[in-house]
């Protein structure tokens, strides 16, 4: 059960003092269901740890560098370190590949994974924080997440495409737009929404995702390129 974590600290350049700290990052609460005699607990408190040392790093970063209003930095703070771009990185760094689960866990995917995913980076900076000390978890914060942040203000992910949608239509029509969910498909632990957004019921975008809220943030960006 024990596994080989020196390529994954070669990949991120941090050789840990306390092995243990690291291999528990990889443990997901339902593992130890299975396995209860493991030596480790579950990655939950490193992940809670790592969540506040991400968001100050995050936060003194863009204080520092960008002298934008209050407003446009907790949205730009929000789209780095929001689970879709926390996954994406854990994918990047291959972390799945290391990850404690149970044989259900383990064959499931979708927004499950893309969770459990998004929760061990987090355990990761804590674990880091807790080894190695602040600068060392600012270094990499810095190397992985924060690098993003060209191509999320290029994209415009910082920006709420419900509320977007909302102001311009409200100003456009006097109405407020409304989302209808139209389909779903898929098992409980993969779920997929189609979402339409209505103006006075027309229709004027549709969007799927893994919850009704990720569905509602397409459908609003489709009808944003409408309008």
């Amino acid at each position: 059960m024990d596994k080989n974590f020196s390529n994954f600290e070669k990949k991120i350049g941090i050789k840990f003092k306390n092995s243990d700290l690291l291999c528990q990052v990889f443990v997901h609460r339902s593992f130890l269901n299975e396995n209860p005699s493991f030596k480790l607990e579950h990655n939950e408190r490193l992940e809670f740890l790592g969540d506040a040392v991400l968001e100050l790093i995050t936060t003194e970063y863009l204080y520092k560098n960008f002298p934008n209003p209050e407003g446009e930095l907790t949205n730009w703070r929000s789209a780095l370190v929001k689970g879709e771009m926390l996954a994406k990185v854990a994918g990047d760094l291959a972390m799945s590949d290391y990850l404690y689960l149970s044989r259900g866990e383990a064959k499931s995917g979708g927004k499950g994974r893309q969770i459990i995913m998004a929760n061990a980076l987090e355990a990761l900076i804590g674990a880091i924080y807790l080894d190695q000390k602040m600068e060392k978890a600012k270094d990499f914060v810095n190397r992985y997440i924060l690098g993003h942040l060209p191509e999320i203000l290029e994209l415009g992910l910082h920006v709420d495409a419900k509320s977007r949608l909302q102001e311009l239509v409200q100003e456009r029509e006097g109405f407020t737009p409304n989302y209808r969910v139209i389909g779903e498909s898929g098992p409980d632990h993969d779920k997929r929404f189609i979402v339409g957004v209505f103006v006075n019921d027309r229709m004027i975008g549709e969007g799927a995702g893994a919850s009704k809220q990720a569905a509602e943030q397409v459908a609003a960006s489709k009808a944003l390129e409408r309008y």
